[in-house]
């Protein structure tokens, strides 16, 4: 089980808070809050995401902050792998397994969640915004489908049949 970890380069876990900036009281309250959960979750943290570029349709203003980034690599996104596949995935209400259509042509495997309060570190109670979470566990080499899906198998995502 130790060595299957090292064929994983990275986990990323991004944020996306489009809908929350337009609220106010958005960078004095908000977004410092949902930093302080994602780094109670993730044990690191995270990183701010400017948008590069202004759209006038989603009101959106360069260097407005859209996102928040967390990288693991090493022993924190071993330890963050399990407790995704062993403690978040089974608290997600109707969860019946990872879609084998998450694992892109590279290995890749996308996890949306959509409520961060899955998580054990956050408790549901005294949180004030709700927000939802991508990871991406990417692999060092490139590897078909096939073979993903059989990676991922070994180090226990619970993947549909």
């Amino acid at each position: 089980m130790e060595n299957l970890f090292k064929q994983i380069d990275k986990a990323v876990v991004n944020v996306g808070v489009g809908k929350l900036s337009s609220q106010a009281n958005f960078a004095e309250k908000i977004l410092p809050e949902i930093a302080k959960e994602l780094a109670s979750i993730t044990g690191q943290k995270p990183s701010e995401r400017p948008a590069k570029k202004s759209i006038a349709s989603f009101k959106l203003r360069q260097g407005t902050i859209v996102g928040l980034q967390v990288t693991l690599r090493g022993q924190r996104m071993e330890h963050f792998i399990q407790k995704v596949n062993n403690v978040v995935l089974p608290r997600v209400r109707d969860f019946r397994g990872i879609s084998l259509k998450k694992i892109d042509e590279n290995g890749n495997l996308s996890i949306g969640i959509k409520e961060h309060v899955v998580f054990p570190e956050v408790k549901a109670d005294a949180t004030n915004v709700n927000f939802g979470l991508q990871i991406t566990i990417a692999l060092k080499q490139r590897k078909d489908q096939d073979q993903a899906i059989e990676f991922y198998r070994k180090i226990g995502a619970p993947l549909k049949k």
